[in-house]
């Protein structure tokens, strides 16, 4: 496990909320919350209180979903929990440019953009890579792989701290993979990541072991386990 500490890292969804995605959010009080049609994560304070999770659950309606992301603070009793998942946060500690094999299949990286959102959620529906949105593609750039015109790979990124932008979404048709083309599009988002001064890092379950392996052989290093837990408003 690396030592980075950045302590925007340990609040990412709310540091992002508050600086560049701005402009995609609700907020109420300490409390924020992504357009929903972008992305269902929230924040509270780092510190929260009886009214920030008031707020917050003002901001959502009653009965909904509150992703809380790696929040470590738990809200009152009466929000009904809905899921927890372990996970880790992986950064890319520094140094040269990531590894980036070729494909075999030697695709071509390209730029999507709004007419290829339909391709993009059913991408995501088929492999489940984590939670994408109508709008999630907003939060900045995505690419892809296209097979003879058809989308078989993206990733894209996602959270922006200052300092920091995540890389997220990252997913491979089942009949494209073992072809090199994850490798192929994370390595080109941390270059692209690096070469606007900034820093790539990512979150990724336990149980992808495939992926933590991928993720370490491109060079990325562990920064700190989280736990991932959504709940429901009362």
């Amino acid at each position: 496990m690396t030592n980075d500490a950045d302590p925007v890292l340990d609040d990412p969804v709310g540091r992002s909320l508050g600086g560049r995605h701005a402009h995609l959010a609700r907020r109420l009080g300490r409390a924020a919350t992504y357009l929903a049609d972008v992305a269902t994560f929230s924040s509270v304070s780092t510190d929260p209180d009886a009214r920030d999770w008031a707020d917050l659950a003002e901001l959502l309606g009653p009965g909904a979903f509150a992703d809380m992301f790696d929040c470590p603070a738990l809200p009152p009793s009466d929000w009904e929990p809905v899921f927890s998942l372990e996970g880790r946060q992986m950064i890319w500690p520094g140094g040269g440019l990531p590894d980036r094999p070729g494909s075999q299949a030697a695709a071509r990286v390209v730029e999507l953009d709004a007419d290829d959102v339909p391709e993009m959620l059913d991408l995501v529906a088929r492999t489940e890579p984590g939670p994408f949105w109508p709008r999630t593609r907003e939060l900045g750039a995505y690419l892809g792989v296209r097979v003879g015109g058809t989308l078989v790979a993206m990733a894209g990124e996602r959270l922006r701290p200052p300092g920091w932008t995540e890389i997220s979404a990252v997913c491979t048709a089942p009949g494209a993979r073992g072809q090199g083309h994850a490798a192929r599009l994370v390595g080109t988002l941390a270059a692209r990541i690096l070469a606007r001064g900034e820093r790539p890092f990512l979150h990724v379950a336990e149980t992808n072991t495939g992926a933590i392996a991928l993720y370490e052989r491109l060079g990325f290093k562990t920064r700190r386990q989280v736990t991932f837990r959504g709940f429901r408003t009362p």
